[in-house]
């Protein structure tokens, strides 16, 4: 199969995000590639047919909820993909009919849209629909579906980008905020008419505290406290806390209502289970087929709807029944793809911390070496499918994926490990060290040895072409911070400064030695390979200033370098007809870069 057809086949794979269920458990919904977009699907969850389409737009949609009977769907969608979301009613009574609901626009950011019991809906904004102006803090505001009427129910003082969620009765709101302190959240609640808004649970100022309702006066949560990730449940009239378990026995990440209780996300070394909690925790049965079992809806007879998952194969939609049995309510479509799994692959940090990432090699002999770097830092990388690492691995290149300090799924304390140093710290030398190791065991040779990713992804490979120039000779940064002190002032998002400073320690007026030691862009003189700079323009995250001015800098410096910048893209690229000119044009530029 030649380059072109290739990268077209895995711009079209149809992956699976934004899952949800209706309240009488009748359909599953969730978002995957249509014709160029993510689009709408809703599928019967008794597998008596496969999914039907229900969107098509120019622009990606998602998911913010779904209403008991399956027919009212409250959508959100920005242009472009800035993340500056509008959101839309989609009526299926009506023929998919899509009404707007909140109005298109560039310059607030809008989190849930929740149905509500008065015919309403319950989302946050940073934005004073009163005054028409944007605003520090969030507005937490109920909107009648009838007449458009909005009423502001509370306001806070940060904006928060977890959605205001409903109790079972839908008479009480449960919000997760950060009022105290950067890098810290608490649990605030409120009856649904805005009254008795007070703060219920809190562990500290920097502490992250997030929960989900199980009945109007139990709220099951998961929190770091004393130096562990744990887990337990609040009872609001006593204000007594149930703990649960935690470190070291479970590594605790969501918790989902439904069953008869709760599901917890868990991980273990980057690899995820679900925990069922019935009074105690019983381990969710995977007769799936597939390595990894993500719960995403619950159901009214106590089972799930899970995402059934790992590096072989198209991620599956199943029902999962109380007794344990799996249903798959999706079909992968024929192609030529070729699915790689990864071994799991260990080395160790210059400090002598356990390194764990994921390991990809082809079929024949490798071309070269890519280090695909995840966002972030606070995600991870699994054994699952990656659309950019497969193609690579298809076309012939080794990749490894690794999970380097500040990363998720491997407890708290390898988490927030990468605050000790700040970004562009001992996480790079994790990052190095993995390369290395794969350098010794023959699996990646000098001189054919290529960074890549986006966003914190993006950051790490300008940092490998200017830092670690002995090493690599060829980076692929997408929508990747070029300057960190460029980055904290252009994002436009309004928790994108705080996350700046609960990394780096402080703002860039207040540690500017700090930032400027870990910006990439303060070393392009030591560049001696190939660069390739890609960035969406519309990127309401980490902003396009970030590679205006590096390509300024590099084109004064004298530096050869590539750049492909997408008009119709945010923060990454995801249009089919992008990714697949995004992995094509990688393919030729990593070709060129590894030629002797």
């Amino acid at each position: 199969m030649d380059i072109k057809s290739l990268a077209r086949d895995w711009a079209a794979l149809p992956q699976i995000s934004n899952v949800h269920a209706s309240g009488d458990g009748r359909w599953a919904f969730f978002c995957a590639m249509g014709d160029e977009v993510e689009e709408v699907f809703a599928v019967p969850t008794d597998g008596s047919t496969g999914p039907v389409q229900l969107t098509w737009g120019t622009d990606h949609q998602t998911i913010r909820d779904v209403s008991d009977d399956g027919m009212l769907l409250v959508l959100a969608q920005s242009h472009h993909a800035s993340e500056h979301d509008h959101l839309m009613m989609l009526d299926r009574r009506l023929g998919n009919k899509l009404r707007l609901l909140t109005p298109k626009q560039q310059d607030h950011y809008v989190y849930g849209g929740r149905l509500t019991k008065d015919d309403g809906i319950i989302f946050a904004a940073d934005y004073d629909y009163e005054t028409g102006s944007v605003v520090d803090g969030a507005r937490v505001w109920w909107q009648s579906l009838t007449t458009g009427e909005r009423r502001c129910l509370a306001q806070t003082r940060h904006m928060f980008d977890r959605a205001p969620a409903l109790s079972p009765s839908g008479d009480r709101v449960l919000m997760n905020v950060n009022e105290r302190s950067v890098g810290g959240t608490q649990i605030w609640v409120m009856n649904l008419d805005g009254s008795d808004l007070r703060e219920v649970l809190s562990f500290g100022l920097r502490n992250n505290t997030r929960g989900v309702w199980l009945d109007d006066d139990r709220i099951a949560f998961v929190t770091d406290r004393g130096g562990r990730d744990m887990v337990g449940v609040l009872n609001l009239d006593t204000h007594a806390v149930d703990w649960l378990g935690g470190e070291p026995e479970i590594l605790p990440h969501e918790v989902l209502a439904g069953g008869r209780g709760f599901a917890l996300v868990a991980h273990d070394a980057s690899r995820t289970h679900a925990v069922l909690w019935d009074g105690e925790f019983h381990r969710m049965e995977n007769r799936s087929g597939r390595r990894s079992l993500l719960p995403h809806a619950a159901l009214p007879d106590g089972g799930w709807i899970c995402e059934a998952y790992d590096a072989g194969a198209t991620h599956d939609l199943v029902r999962v029944g109380p007794d344990g049995s799996c249903l798959r309510l999706t079909k992968a479509v024929a192609s030529a793809r070729t699915f790689q799994s990864p071994r799991d692959f260990h080395w160790s940090a210059p400090d002598g911390r356990a390194c764990q990432g994921w390991l990809y090699e082809p079929e024949g002999p490798t071309k070269g070496f890519i280090a695909y770097i995840h966002g972030g830092p606070t995600w991870h990388s699994e054994d699952w499918v990656n659309p950019k690492i497969q193609f690579w691995v298809q076309a012939g290149y080794t990749v490894l994926d690794p999970n380097y300090r500040g990363s998720t799924g491997f407890g708290y304390a390898w988490r927030e490990a990468v605050k000790e140093d700040g970004w562009g710290g001992r996480e790079q030398a994790d990052i190095r060290a993995g390369i290395e190791a794969c350098v010794t065991l023959g699996l990646a040779v000098h001189g054919r040895i290529a960074v890549a990713g986006n966003s914190y992804g993006g950051f790490s490979s300008w940092f490998a072409i200017t830092r670690h120039a002995d090493l690599v000779n060829a980076a692929i940064p997408m929508c990747g911070m070029y300057r960190l002190d460029i980055d904290y002032h252009a994002t436009e998002m309004p928790h994108g400064r705080d996350y700046s400073i609960e990394m780096m320690g402080g703002t860039p007026e207040e540690l500017p030695e700090k930032y400027a030691n870990a910006s990439p862009g303060n070393f392009i003189g030591n560049i001696r390979g190939h660069v390739m700079v890609v960035h969406g323009l519309a990127d309401s995250n980490v902003g396009p200033e970030n590679t205006h001015v590096a390509l300024r800098e590099l084109q004064a410096a004298g530096i050869p370098h590539e750049v492909r910048l997408y008009d119709d893209e945010g923060h990454g690229v995801f249009r089919r007809a992008n990714v697949a000119d995004y992995l094509e044009r990688t393919a030729d530029f990593l070709e060129r870069a590894f030629q002797r």
